[in-house]
């Protein structure tokens, strides 16, 4: 009867969470175990590397960020010493760059920016209008035209500058506005590059729209004018700004095809006349280089955070069926 007696008690105990036999304290009985100790070795072969190569990857690109913007600061124009990040502060090189009548540095941001917002808006335009087509219709050729925008990219651009530089000089005899030296001449060029590309990207995308959206809309009368204006462009807008967002990056960092095609100063480039800054071998401007840079940088972070949303789902979308 007493060991019955106990054997209940002893349950009892345990049921109401009291203590334990050896007196130490309340009983666990919520079924949680506790707390492990933390172990270094064992978190780092499990995570841990992730966030050291994380770290060293960012250190790797943020690097040469600083660097350009510390010898920005430098009021020197030279390079020497620059390896102490921010050793020396100061704003005359963008002053100096401003503000130099020989570096009409506002002259080439205004180009930059008409040549790379023109290149990227007809890009979209015209590369969309021939994925369109290539992903809804079918019509003679259409497979021919495809591989043939595939096989053509294979061949850098650089290969093409010396054909360019005689058919643009051909083109300014017959018409000038267009031809060497213009600013949409260059445009021209930097469409005829990129719509290979962008049109087969695009065509990829074009290609998870759903079919049955169109038959819908034909079926309630309406053709394909107005499918692609009021439908496959708002659908299509992840793809649409990232391809803005890279021609757009393309146009302004472009250099070989510009400095060939754009002669006068006034007509150029910021990637063609900050050259010039650091072309003379006997004086060197990095400072009021890295200055241009830096501000001819702000538009391209700018366009960036502006479509940052669709950017992921941009480049994702169209790479499966």
């Amino acid at each position: 009867m007493s060991a019955q007696t106990g054997m209940t008690t002893e349950a009892i105990t345990a049921q109401t969470g009291g203590s334990d036999a050896s007196g130490g304290g309340p009983r666990d009985t919520s079924g949680i175990p506790g707390r492990r100790p933390f172990r270094f070795g064992k978190w780092f072969l499990a995570t841990g590397w992730r966030h050291m190569v994380g770290v060293i990857i960012t250190a790797f690109a943020l690097l040469p960020l600083l660097f350009v913007f510390s010898a920005s600061l430098n009021p020197r124009g030279t390079l020497t010493g620059s390896n102490a990040l921010f050793s020396e502060i100061g704003l005359d090189s963008y002053v100096r760059i401003l503000t130099d009548p020989q570096v009409p540095y506002a002259t080439w941001f205004g180009n930059t920016l008409i040549i790379a917002g023109i290149t990227s808006i007809a890009t979209v335009f015209l590369g969309a209008l021939a994925a369109y087509s290539f992903s809804r219709m079918r019509f003679t050729g259409r497979r021919f035209g495809l591989i043939t925008i595939v096989v053509i990219q294979m061949f850098p651009q650089l290969l093409a500058v010396v054909a360019i530089f005689l058919l643009m000089s051909w083109i300014g005899d017959l018409f000038p506005a267009i031809g060497l030296n213009t600013r949409i001449g260059l445009i021209m060029v930097y469409l005829g590059g990129a719509l290979g590309v962008n049109t087969y990207l695009m065509y990829g995308f074009f290609n998870t729209v759903p079919a049955s959206i169109d038959e819908a809309a034909k079926i309630d009368g309406a053709g394909h004018a107005r499918i692609f204006f009021t439908m496959i462009l708002r659908l299509a807008a992840p793809i649409l700004a990232v391809v803005a967002l890279l021609s757009f990056i393309t146009s302004v960092n472009e250099f070989v095809v510009a400095s060939v095609l754009l002669i006068d100063t006034d007509q150029q480039t910021l990637a063609v006349g900050l050259t010039k800054l650091v072309s003379n071998p006997r004086y060197a401007d990095w400072s009021a280089f890295s200055a241009g840079a830096v501000m001819a940088a702000l538009p391209v972070v700018a366009l960036f955070l502006f479509l940052q949303k669709y950017i992921v789902s941009g480049l994702t979308a169209g790479s499966v069926k």
